[in-house]
């Protein structure tokens, strides 16, 4: 079966790095791979991102939901230096959140390098692992920066 190995491995580099995310996703693919189930692979590539950005959106907004975080805070938030950073900073990530969409698409390949990067963040930086969507925009990034000193 093809990608079983490699999904073997990423599932043991989680353990190994207490990545339950990564290792709970190998887990899955796997138990998709072995159960015939592959026809949900599509579907997981088309809306996986969709449905886990939305619940990582939910969990972000449930302080705005209950209460905890005023609109009137909100709002003047927004006229600060850290919220007109914030505001930056979301525009730059979203920016390269595309770009890194884009090169996954176009080298699907990469990804095994962002995890087994990710893993290195985590366990040696104190990283955490919000999905390698945003390597993939720094990944795009750096190449693009090497693209133009090489011209």
């Amino acid at each position: 079966m093809p990608g079983v190995t490699l999904l073997v491995v990423l599932l043991l580099v989680g353990i190994i790095a207490r990545s339950n995310l990564i290792a709970t996703a190998a887990c899955v693919l796997l138990i998709l791979k072995f159960f015939n189930l592959g026809f949900l692979f599509p579907l997981l590539e088309r809306r996986g991102l969709e449905v886990g950005l939305l619940f990582l959106l939910l969990s972000i907004l449930v302080p705005v939901a209950t209460g905890k975080v005023p609109e009137k805070e909100l709002l003047n938030n927004l006229t600060s230096l850290p919220g007109l950073l914030a505001l930056l900073g979301g525009a730059l990530a979203t920016h390269l959140n595309g770009e890194g969409l884009k090169l996954l698409q176009l080298q699907p390949e990469i990804i095994f390098g962002l995890v087994i990067g990710s893993i290195f963040g985590i366990v040696f930086l104190g990283g955490v692992p919000v999905g390698p969507l945003m390597a993939a925009g720094v990944t795009a990034l750096f190449m693009e920066v090497i693209r133009l000193l090489k011209h």
